[in-house]
């Protein structure tokens, strides 16, 4: 078969996507409303049939742990109700111990972000700008790590593209 006679592969033909908008249109947001969505996220899990959850936001590692406590707390409780809970390493690399919160909880699986670009960092690098372990409490991060670079992905250029591309 060429490219073109191939059929299009669906890798999860009965899976469905329940999004919770946490930041503002602008891409900001408050720890609160990353809160709330994750409660939100609880007391629904059942009715909507969540079964993971993916947070691609979050917040540098205060390392104190007053501030960190409440957003991890939270996902460790989401992943011991039986939810597979995904974060995002951050973007606040490549130093050691730059785990974001909730990526630092020991129970999550931190994501970090790679690139196969072959041009000055190296093939299967982790890029500079992704969030590096140990966590502050010796717990190595992230656990897998996967393309983040130059994604193509949902957005509007302003030019009248649906398709744009991201990083981090």
């Amino acid at each position: 078969l060429s490219l073109h006679d191939a059929l299009p592969i669906c890798m999860a033909p009965e899976c469905k996507f329940v999004s919770v908008k946490v930041l503002d249109r602008r891409g900001g947001g408050k720890l609160e409303s990353v809160m709330e969505g994750l409660r939100w996220i609880e007391a629904n899990a059942a009715v909507y049939n969540i079964r993971i959850v993916n947070i691609s936001v979050g917040t540098p590692s205060m390392r104190s742990y007053d501030e960190d406590s409440a957003l991890v707390r939270m996902v460790d409780r989401l992943w011991n109700r039986g939810l597979i809970v995904l974060a995002a390493a951050g973007n606040n690399g490549p130093a050691r111990s730059s785990i974001g919160a909730p990526g630092i909880s020991r129970r999550i699986i931190t994501v970090g972000a790679s690139d196969d670009d072959a041009g000055i960092r190296g093939r299967g690098m982790m890029r500079y700008y992704s969030g590096r372990g140990p966590t502050d409490s010796c717990i190595k991060k992230p656990d897998v790590v996967a393309p983040g670079s130059n994604i193509l992905s949902c957005g509007n250029n302003n030019r009248g593209n649906n398709y744009i591309y991201k990083s981090g």
